[in-house]
């Protein structure tokens, strides 16, 4: 079942040089990362193997993070020292279930004005307990959103920039609010993009096929694992533009990332993809990204940094 995320109320997390309990870390209510959305973020799952954590991704995250906050006109620590701070918040709390971090850079002065340019920068990160984002042991009944994604000219989505996710905020209710589990973004060119936090695959014709990274999608790790997993068990992968309709006529759609993991879609705009249970190159793909994610095949050690 799914399990929604908790923060750990006594847990210790990092702000701006100091330790904190998260229940005591705050910052000014004039902050410009929260007047003005001026920060960007990583989401990090760590996976209990029954002894220890292993962070997934960990040094992927955190170098896109350094490029991300770059390209944002903001200054990040070294991806080092952020991967220290990650470790330290696991050994510090200690946890015994499978977690999530948030790392994030934001404008931290307190200035008025929507600028970038000569405002204090600052870095936090947190930790909560964190199970299945989505139910992945069920389909899941998504729709194509009402709401454009965000062009890259617009907001650059590729940078996980705290603003822009008013966008996701917006699908995702509108897909609550009439009864799915989530919303399927196309861009301004009417091509399938990605879901609220989520990258998109479709099966046709014994391949995967998947959005490229001209289509206004975050250039997922967990959708570049994706496309590793599925060469290495022998499923050609396609990236290409995709049209709304070809959503319909999939033999099978799944969504990935690091908070869903992989989850199956079952219907779209109330049509049944297949036979509305769990496809078979899902299932395969599914189960390999679970066992590279908690240490149960040792081709992809290198994905886990132990904490």
């Amino acid at each position: 079942m799914s399990q929604p995320a908790a923060p750990v109320n006594n847990s210790l997390a990092y702000l701006n040089g100091d330790w904190q309990p998260l229940t005591e870390t705050v910052v000014p209510v004039n902050t410009h990362a929260l007047q003005y959305g001026t920060g960007c973020f990583e989401g990090i799952r760590g996976y209990w193997d029954g002894k220890r954590i292993n962070l997934l991704f960990l040094a992927e995250h955190l170098d896109r993070l350094h490029r991300n906050a770059k390209l944002l006109l903001m200054q990040a620590p070294t991806p080092a020292q952020m991967s220290a701070i990650a470790c330290e918040i696991v050994a510090r709390n200690q946890p015994t279930a499978n977690i999530y971090l948030r790392p994030m850079v934001f404008k931290k002065g307190t200035t008025m004005g929507p600028v970038l340019v000569n405002v204090a920068d600052g870095f936090m990160t947190y930790m909560q307990f964190l199970g299945d984002y989505l139910d992945t042991s069920k389909g899941l009944n998504v729709c194509v959103s009402s709401w454009c994604r965000l062009s890259d000219n617009s907001l650059p989505t590729r940078t996980k920039a705290t603003g822009g996710y008013l966008n996701s905020a917006l699908a995702k209710s509108e897909a609550v609010l009439n009864g799915y589990d989530e919303a399927i973004f196309l861009n301004d060119r009417g091509q399938v993009c990605e879901g609220s936090a989520e990258n998109i695959f479709i099966v046709r014709e014994g391949m995967l096929h998947t959005p490229d990274r001209t289509a206004d999608i975050l250039e997922g790790i967990t959708r570049r694992a994706m496309v590793t997993l599925a060469k290495d068990l022998g499923i050609g992968v396609i990236e290409r533009p995709i049209a709304r309709t070809e959503l319909y006529v999939s033999d099978e759609v799944f969504l990935v990332g690091t908070g869903c993991q992989v989850s199956y879609v079952r219907s779209v705009d109330r049509r049944i993809i297949g036979d509305g249970s769990r496809g078979p190159l899902t299932t395969r793909i599914q189960q390999a990204y679970e066992d590279a994610a908690y240490g149960r095949n040792p081709a992809y050690s290198s994905w886990l940094t132990p904490a």
